[in-house]
């Protein structure tokens, strides 16, 4: 694969011949490249597993994505105030209806948004606010 892009445009069109039944509408070398890439990979490890792509041909024939809900951030009930302080500065969120955060007027789609806003940096929402354990206080548990 490493190859594909030294290869002339004669044995790509060789190769694609060899492993697709048509010829694509277009001849951008960078699609022939990574279309032939993932069949090539495709045939040495396995193609996607079949709910898969059940999934996706659906979605290619209703065009309808389909809306996966976020999983609820450790059961919190709409209404409750998270409280945290950090360096000094006390900070209130609230679980609102649609399962979204709002701090300080601004709504965020998730607790670690949420703690992002705080730190200034990547945190796991529900680890800052203190909902789960840290990884090593889990391991502290667990020995």
């Amino acid at each position: 694969m490493a190859q594909l892009p030294h290869l002339p445009m004669s044995r790509l069109w060789a190769l694609w011949d060899a492993l697709f039944d048509q010829r694509p509408g277009h001849h951008h070398r960078t699609y022939l490249e990574s279309r032939i890439a993932y069949k090539l990979q495709e045939r040495a490890f396995g193609g996607l597993p079949v709910h898969v792509r059940r999934k996706l041909e659906l979605i290619g024939k209703t065009g309808e994505v389909p809306n996966h809900k976020r999983r609820a951030d450790v059961g919190l009930v709409p209404g409750t105030t998270l409280v945290r302080e950090f360096n000094g500065i006390t900070y209130r969120v609230q679980v609102l209806e649609d399962g979204r955060f709002e701090l300080e007027g601004r709504p965020f789609k998730s607790l670690s948004a949420v703690a992002r806003a705080i730190t200034g940096s990547v945190y796991s929402g529900p680890v800052f606010f203190g909902l789960k354990p840290t990884s090593r206080e889990r391991k502290a548990a667990q020995a």
